[in-house]
């Protein structure tokens, strides 16, 4: 009896380490997999970007009959993405976040064989449209994604559960998306507590697909910080107070920011029900009308962020730069198409940084020594406020502009700016998405029963 029990106990710590074993390698291949997945899909939007960019820019130097095409141009790939996903993926919609955070709970479903094509090519057609939105929501659901389908594939057998999986991948894509591993890592952790199931091997699996997810790109494109500018040194610790100042000034658009997406989602829910061709039309002329007089109001936003910490816009300009840039993302994001929010709320916090900074900079000259600096604090700032993550924003930042020296005034913007969003009565904007997509989902089925 005493041999009996103690192999069943053998067996059993076998089994596990099998299984924990198992696990590990399965997040080493959601690694590879969503980075060559990742990699292939960066690599091919920047080509429809460059195509789209030539097509405005040509449009602004010429006549009439010239704007023709990049209309066309948008108004075609809005209509593609918009068909691939209310005919084929539903869920492919939006950054689809709030979709793996509901799948993580079995509360909504992860079909993969349709989510992977229909989120890779609409995405390619609404991010090369020139709507303003980024790639890491469509990156970070295809990751998820990967982790269901290797489970499906090769782990049907095993007793591996799939958030650690799904959760692998989530880290994997916002890895492969920014060339930040480390914020993939603190995004699953942080963002999906709630629903991803915290181990010390869960853990492990998410550091190796993100890890893995990382080296892959960086051997497929290069290792360069995603954002390029100056590294700046640690500013003067009398003037961390201004941290605090910009840290509320972020919490504030945040919860303006929360607000007012929502309030565009329902606004423009109604077109749900109309021609997927009228809703391209209304959207491309807008978008394409907009960009051939000033192509830094539309798209994710590298190249205007680019411009806007060369010092190359008016301050009067900046202002305007953000008002638009904030409204377009509204609009951009309301009516289905995927893409995440990630860039364009950066590319905001980034303006918005800047503009403190350049005003601020004459009042307090020693304490400033280039408005640049908060324009990194403006990007965690807005980040931090809306999703409620300020870790992830604060590493984000971080891994996309190599700013190491500003992680003190950079906990402190992140800090201020979640902490006083939360005290305005801010929820985290992916909490309120889910929210809102399982009760639509409960609206349509009791519609469906009363018809039937």
């Amino acid at each position: 009896m005493k041999f009996r029990a103690s192999y069943k106990k053998y067996q059993r710590f076998k089994d596990e380490n099998t299984k924990h074993f198992i696990l590990l390698f399965y997040a080493l291949l959601i690694g590879i997999i969503s980075g060559l997945l990742g990699g292939f899909f960066r690599i091919t939007l920047s080509y429809v970007e460059n195509f789209r960019n030539t097509l405005f820019q040509s449009a602004s130097n010429s006549i009439f009959f010239s704007w023709l095409w990049p209309i066309i141009f948008a108004i075609i790939g809005i209509a593609i993405s918009l068909f691939l996903v209310r005919k084929f993926a539903p869920e492919a919609s939006g950054s689809g976040v709030q979709e793996i955070e509901g799948a993580l709970d079995d509360i909504r479903p992860m079909r993969w064989k349709r989510v992977l094509p229909v989120k890779f090519i609409a995405s390619l057609f609404s991010l090369g449209s020139g709507l303003l939105l980024g790639r890491e929501g469509p990156t970070i659901q295809l990751g998820a994604n990967i982790g269901k389908m290797v489970k499906d594939v090769l782990g049907q057998s095993s007793k591996i559960e799939n958030n650690p999986l799904i959760s692998a991948g989530a880290a994997s894509g916002l890895s492969s998306a920014f060339n930040a591993p480390f914020a993939g890592i603190i995004f699953v952790i942080e963002e999906m507590h709630g629903h991803f199931k915290f181990n010390f091997y869960s853990v492990a699996a998410i550091m190796i697909g993100a890890g893995t997810a990382d080296f892959i790109v960086r051997l497929l494109i290069g290792s360069k910080p995603i954002i390029n500018m100056m590294v700046f040194p640690s500013p003067n610790i009398y003037g961390l107070w201004l941290f605090i100042v910009i840290g509320l000034l972020c919490s504030i658009i945040g919860y303006i920011y929360n607000k007012l997406l929502i309030q565009s989602l329902d606004l423009f829910k109604f077109t749900n029900n109309i021609p997927i061709i009228y809703s391209a039309i209304f959207i491309g002329l807008i978008i394409a009308l907009i960009g051939i007089f000033y192509s830094d109001m539309i798209g994710g936003g590298y190249d205007t962020i680019t411009k806007v910490l060369d010092n190359s816009f008016s301050l009067s300009f900046l202002l305007l730069l953000f008002v638009i840039r904030l409204l377009l993302s509204f609009f951009s994001y309301s009516f289905g198409l995927p893409g995440g929010i990630f860039l364009p709320m950066l590319t905001l916090g980034i303006i918005l940084g800047m503009l403190f900074g350049i005003t601020m900079q004459p009042y307090f000259p020693n304490l400033i020594s280039h408005p640049g600096v908060f324009a990194i604090a403006g990007m965690a700032g807005i980040f931090s406020a809306t999703v409620r993550a300020p870790l992830t924003g604060l590493v984000l930042a971080i891994e996309m502009t190599s700013n190491y020296e500003l992680i003190l005034p950079l906990i402190i913007t992140t800090v201020t700016a979640s902490v006083f969003t939360t005290i305005l009565g801010n929820k985290p904007i992916y909490a309120t998405l889910l929210k809102r997509t399982l009760d639509n989902d409960k609206s349509s089925r009791k519609q469906k029963n009363n018809i039937i």
